[in-house]
């Protein structure tokens, strides 16, 4: 199946969502008081960094397709892709 290119990333600790970024502005940014850093650039996500003991986070790798999603259960985060669409949806 043909995923859309994403818009953004909403970032949710424990199911909670706490921060939303636009894939197309290049940024790093703390997540959890800083137990993951998220580094977007040129359209991609990735996780640069965890305190989590696998880092299975960070090899997950980079995400930019709408519904795509990096979890780190250590810590609770997850990084999910949303496309247009479904930013139409959380405005309405």
């Amino acid at each position: 199946l043909f995923k859309e290119p994403g818009q953004g990333v909403i970032v949710r600790i424990n199911g909670e969502e706490v921060a939303d970024y636009s894939l197309s502005i290049d940024g790093i940014y703390e997540i959890n008081g800083g137990t993951n850093i998220l580094h977007i650039e040129n359209g991609e996500a990735w996780l640069d960094d965890a305190n989590c003991p696998d880092k299975l986070c960070v090899k997950q790798g980079k995400i930019s397709k709408d519904g795509e999603t990096i979890t780190c259960l250590p810590n609770k985060v997850t990084v999910t892709v949303y496309g247009e669409d479904d930013f139409v949806e959380l405005e309405g």
